[in-house]
C-alpha cells in the first residue's frame, strides 16, 4: 500500500516488535501535498474515513470571491499568484493554497458595480491640466494612431456602448433615482479604486483547494 503514517509497524520504546492485529487503513497513508497550480480545471476524488469524499484540486483557473464591504460574491478568473507568507517558492511556482494572495480579473465586480451604482470604476477621468502639455506630442502620434484605432475602437466600442446603454440609458427613472441615491452615500476605498483601473484586484484564498476542490476567497480591503 506504499508509505504509511501509522504506528503499528514501529518498534516499541523498549526495542521490541509489535504484534499487528489490524489491517492497513487507506486514510493512514502518507500522501504527498497537493500543490494546486494554475491551469484548466482538474479535480480528483479521494475516499476518506467513513466513506466520505474529498476533492483534490490539482489545477484551477477560477474561483468564487467575496467583496465583504459590498456584500457581493462573484466568480472570477485567477490571473497570478503575488504573495505567500510561508514561502517565496510557492509564489515562483504559482501554487494556489490557503492564505495565498492572488490577483483576480476585476471585470465581474466592475459590471456589478455599474449595475448597482451606475458608476464605471474602470473609467479613467481626464485631467484638464495635463491635456495642454500633451497636445503637441499627441499631434504627431495622433495621425499615425488614428487609422489603427478606428478599426479596433469600432469592435470594442460597439460592445462597451451596448452594455452601458442597457445598464444606464434604458433603465427607468425609478432605477436611475435608486442608483443616484446609492452613489451619493457610497464611499469606496481609494486603493480598491486604483486596482479597478488596472483591471486586477488582490484577493486572499480562504478555502483549502486540496480538500474541497474549489478556490474561495475574499477581496483585500483597508
Amino acid at each position: 500500500m506504499g508509505i504509511n503514517r501509522d504506528s503499528r509497524h514501529k518498534h516499541r520504546k523498549t526495542g521490541g516488535r509489535r504484534n499487528i492485529h489490524q489491517k492497513k487503513r487507506k486514510f493512514e497513508r502518507g500522501r504527498p501535498c497537493v500543490m494546486c497550480h494554475m491551469g484548466a480545471k482538474r479535480v480528483r476524488t479521494v475516499r476518506g474515513r467513513g466513506g466520505n469524499t474529498k476533492y483534490r484540486a490539482l489545477r484551477q483557473d477560477t474561483g468564487n470571491f467575496a467583496w465583504g464591504s459590498e456584500c457581493c460574491t462573484r466568480k472570477a478568473r485567477i490571473i497570478d499568484v503575488v504573495y505567500n507568507s510561508s514561502s517565496n517558492e510557492l509564489v515562483r511556482t504559482k501554487t494556489l493554497c490557503k492564505n495565498a494572495i492572488i490577483q483576480v480579473d476585476v471585470q465581474p465586480f466592475k459590471q456589478w458595480y455599474l449595475r448597482r451604482y451606475g458608476v464605471d470604476l474602470g473609467h479613467k477621468s481626464k485631467n484638464p491640466k495635463k491635456e495642454g502639455d500633451k497636445k503637441e506630442g499627441d499631434k504627431k502620434e495622433g495621425d499615425k494612431k488614428e487609422g489603427d484605432k478606428k478599426e479596433g475602437d469600432k469592435k470594442k466600442g460597439d460592445k462597451k456602448e451596448g452594455d452601458k446603454k442597457d445598464d444606464i440609458e434604458k433603465a427607468c427613472r425609478h432605477v436611475l433615482a435608486k442608483r443616484k441615491n446609492r452613489a451619493a452615500k457610497q464611499k469606496l476605498d481609494p486603493s480598491i479604486e486604483e486596482q479597478f483601473q488596472t483591471g486586477r484586484i488582490l484577493v486572499c484564498i480562504s478555502s483549502r483547494p486540496g480538500q474541497t476542490g474549489r478556490i474561495d476567497g475574499y477581496v483585500l480591503e483597508g
